[in-house]
């Protein structure tokens, strides 16, 4: 599913259940060591994922092992990134030499958002154009979606400049065709001037939002 979203130089690989005797390596074991099962299989299955898509480009299997803020440790020259929700897995990698210097995807139940969370996260200017498109088209769940994309945002944002980047601090325009933009409300010379672009897609009970940024942004 998120492969329809990513150009052709991302290698994905996704799972709609949890593969049995999906193993663990290196350190990973010692991650989930006080998790309960749940946990334990969405980690196996999601870093499942990420080898299959490392393997399309020519990657043995290796650990992928949480870094600073729990953001996965990619090999050397290779960046990704992965999600995981009830009934979805996937994860998403290239290599910086083909021109992709970060990713971000994320999926989520196309459900409506918990009570409150819409107003925690999102702007006041991003709550108003969501009520407009709720409208227009009350079938899509689209407090779900902007809270997607503030996901997907943070996690090509993370890898890049290191930093926190709060839910505030990424302003995001839905567009009905499939894409989104994100202005962002801070400054980093490893970010694009004009911010991040990226696309969504709602299929299966799922939404799914990703975004790569490349050399020709920078």
């Amino acid at each position: 599913m998120i492969e329809k979203l990513l150009p052709a130089s991302v290698a994905v690989a996704e799972t709609y259940d949890d593969p049995p005797h999906a193993p663990l390596l290196g350190g990973e074991p010692e991650v989930v060591s006080r998790a309960v099962e749940k946990r334990r299989r969405e980690f196996a299955a999601v870093r499942w994922c990420a080898r299959t898509a490392l393997a399309d480009l020519g990657v043995d299997p290796v650990p992928i092992l949480p870094g600073e803020r729990g953001a996965p440790v990619w090999p050397e020259g290779f960046v990704g990134s992965m999600t995981h929700c009830d009934g979805y897995r996937a994860a998403a990698v290239a290599r910086v030499r083909d021109g992709v210097l970060a990713i971000g995807v994320d999926a989520e139940p196309h459900a409506p958002l918990p009570d409150g969370v819409l107003e925690v996260t999102a702007l006041p200017a991003e709550r108003l154009r969501i009520a407009d498109m709720r409208r227009l088209e009350p079938e899509v769940s689209w407090d779900r979606l902007l809270f997607s994309m503030k996901e997907c945002v943070y996690k090509a944002w993370f890898p890049l400049t290191r930093r926190w980047l709060g839910f505030e601090q990424a302003d995001i325009t839905i567009e009905y065709e499939g894409t989104f933009s994100a202005r962002l409300l801070t400054t980093d010379p490893a970010v694009p001037a004009d911010g991040f672009t990226g696309r969504w897609l709602v299929e299966e009970g799922l939404i799914v939002t990703a975004l790569a940024v490349t050399t020709a942004q920078s």
